[in-house]
Formats: structure tokens, sequence, C-alpha cells
């Protein structure tokens, strides 16, 4: 008994071409999410390594995947603020702490990540800290700001009159509205401060490059299957 090729229909290509491309692009789009979850940890990292700059000499865009340290001399704003909820830390549920920070020699407003502290669904909010209203200088790392929180119910911020308000997302251009004024494109990640109360563990919660390398080769692995199975199915026994 042997085997003969048994030339497919337009219809049997179209499906292979299809699903090639489909499990190929996806298993492309993993890898190149591997490296860029390489640079961004990486960024982070050199990041603790970095010698410090001055805030006041930054330039208004910074390079992508340039994450500097910096110092930031002024003064809290008093009364404004930010609670971001729903941020996730070691399996608990809490927010994130963004106070509002006037640099020394800049119009714009500096956004300050105090950083996480729980707040479990049911019980009463955490208290806002208490920030010194005299001048003092800040230490941290200059990065954009977080992403996540499903965006329902349009700009919830002018609807709110108490201090400090609540969001489940930081958009600058809607607390830049929201304050009057305009406010820097990026956040300053406070440095760890066992006194604060805080959690600043800056390292970005994302996918590691090794699952993506993983879903990279599952994809891939698909694509060699249907290659495979085209092939099985067209290669049939003759009597």
């Amino acid at each position: 008994m042997s085997r003969r090729w048994h030339w497919p229909g337009a219809f049997a290509w179209m499906l292979l071409v299809l699903g090639l491309a489909a499990f190929l692009g996806l298993s492309r789009w993993q890898w190149l999410r591997a490296q860029e979850k390489e640079r961004l940890l990486a960024s982070y990292a050199a990041a603790d390594n970095s010698g410090v700059r001055q805030f006041a000499t930054l330039p208004e865009t910074l390079p992508v995947g340039d994450y500097p340290r910096v110092v930031a001399s002024g003064h809290y704003v008093d009364g404004r603020g930010y609670w971001l909820d729903q941020q996730v830390h070691g399996g608990k549920v809490g927010r994130r702490a963004i106070a509002v920070f006037a640099p020394v020699g800049s119009t714009r407003r500096l956004l300050v990540d105090l950083g996480w502290i729980a707040a479990p669904p049911g019980q009463p909010p955490p208290a806002w800290p208490a920030l010194p209203l005299t001048d003092v200088a800040l230490h941290g790392i200059y990065a954009p700001p977080p992403g996540g929180g499903l965006r329902v119910g349009g700009d919830a911020l002018p609807r709110q009159n108490a201090w400090p308000k609540l969001t489940v997302f930081l958009d600058l251009a809607a607390i830049s509205a929201d304050l009057n004024t305009p406010v820097a494109p990026r956040l300053l990640l406070l440095d760890a401060d066992p006194a604060s109360g805080f959690v600043r563990q800056w390292t970005p919660a994302v996918m590691s490059p090794e699952k993506h390398r993983g879903y990279a080769l599952q994809w891939f692995t698909f694509a060699l299957a249907a290659l495979v199975i085209f092939v099985v199915l067209h290669w049939r026994k003759m009597n």
C-alpha cells in the first residue's frame, strides 16, 4: 500500500495560509513582548545604580526606557491628592497614594507616588498620610504613570468635592484639568522608607519575559501542528 499526494482545493489552502499567518503572527508578537519586558525591567534595574539628576534640569520628554533617579526640591500642595484604587500587591487589594508636589522653579505640579497600602473591601479606607508643609527634597525614580483600571463612566474627578479624590486610573490630562494647572508627564516614585507605612517596590508587576517566550513557543507549535495536519490529510493511502 502506497501514499499519494492529493492536491488540496483552494479553500484548504486558504485555511492553511490564514492559520499559519495567525499562529506565526501571535508567536512573533509574544516574542517581541518578551524583548520589551526585558528592556523595561533592565531600565528599572539600571535606575537603582544610576546617578541622581535634578528634576529641574530634566527635559520635557525623556527617551523611552529612560527612568532616571532624581531629586526634586519644593513642597507638597496642602489638601490635594489622589487615591489610586484597586491596586493589587502580594495578592492583596489596596490603594496607592498620589500626592501633589510643587517643585522649585517649575510651573508644573509633580505627582508623587507615596506607595501602596492595603485597603480590603468592606473595611474603612486608610487614612491619608500627614505630609510636611515645609520645603523638602524628594528622592525617587521618575517614571511613566501606571496603566490599569477600566474607564467606565468617564472622568469621575469633577464629581468629587472631598480630598483626596478616588480614581481607578491616572489620566494626567484629567488630573491637570482637575488641579487647574499643568502636571509633569511622569510620576516620582519615592524611595523606600519603612517608617512611611507604604510599600514602595517599583519593579513593574508585568508578565515575565520567560512567560511571553513560553506563549511564543506555544503559538509556533500550533503553526507547526497545523502544517503537519494539512500534510497528513492530503497524503492519502492508495490501494
